[in-house]
C-alpha cells in the first residue's frame, strides 16, 4: 500500500526531471525563450498537394488474381523444368506480399529468399540477375539494405513506365533458373499490364 500513496510523488519527481533533461538536450531554457537574442525558428510551409486537391497519391499495384496468375505461372515453369521444391512470390512495390505459393518440398529459407528477391526487383525496378554487379565492392553497399537480396530470381513488374511489382522464385540450385521461371510468371501477365 505504501507504494501506491507514494505513485503521484515519484511521478511528480519524475516528470520535473524529464522537463529538465530536455531543456538541457535542447539548449534551452525558459530564460533562453525570453531573451531578445534568441533566434525564432521559421515555419516550414506545406507542400501543395500534387496528386489532387485532397493530397492523396494513387498507387498502382497488381490486382490479387494477376498476382495469383503470376505466382501460379512461374511455379508451373519451374515444375516442367523439374524444379517444383522452390516457393514463388509476388509482392507489391513497398514489399507486401500478395501472392505466394510454395512447392512440394520447398524448404523454409525459400520463401524468405524469394520475397526478398521480388522486393529487390521491384524497389529497383530491375531484375535481380542484373543488380548483383551494385552488390559488390568494399564497405557497405546496396546489399547491407534489410530486406533486399540481390541473387537472380527477381523480375521487376512494370506498367506505365514504372515498377509497380516483382515476381520472386527462390529454392532453384541455379539463380538464374530461378529468374527464369519469374520470368515466365512476367509474361503469362504481360497482356494485363496496360
Amino acid at each position: 500500500m505504501r507504494t501506491f500513496h507514494r505513485l503521484p510523488r515519484i511521478l511528480a519527481i519524475t516528470v520535473s526531471l524529464a522537463a529538465i533533461v530536455a531543456t538541457s538536450a535542447c539548449g534551452t531554457s525558459a530564460s533562453d525563450e525570453a531573451s531578445p537574442a534568441s533566434t525564432p525558428v521559421a515555419a516550414a510551409a506545406a507542400p501543395a498537394p500534387i496528386d489532387g486537391a485532397d493530397g492523396v497519391v494513387s498507387q498502382n499495384r497488381l490486382g490479387i488474381g494477376t498476382a495469383q496468375a503470376a505466382a501460379q505461372a512461374a511455379l508451373a515453369k519451374c515444375q516442367a523444368d523439374g524444379l517444383g521444391f522452390v516457393t514463388v512470390s509476388v509482392v507489391d512495390r513497398a514489399g507486401n506480399v500478395q501472392a505466394m505459393l510454395r512447392g512440394d518440398n520447398a524448404a523454409q529459407h525459400t520463401v524468405e529468399a524469394a520475397r526478398q528477391k521480388a522486393y529487390t526487383a521491384a524497389a529497383f525496378g530491375a531484375n535481380t540477375g542484373d543488380l548483383s554487379e551494385r552488390a559488390k565492392g568494399d564497405g557497405a553497399t546496396v546489399a547491407d539494405l534489410p530486406g533486399t537480396l540481390f541473387l537472380a530470381g527477381g523480375v521487376s513488374v512494370k506498367s506505365a513506365g514504372g515498377s509497380i511489382a516483382g515476381i520472386g522464385v527462390g529454392g532453384a540450385p541455379d539463380g538464374m533458373r530461378d529468374q527464369a521461371c519469374a520470368a515466365a510468371g512476367l509474361d503469362a501477365i504481360a497482356g494485363a499490364l496496360g
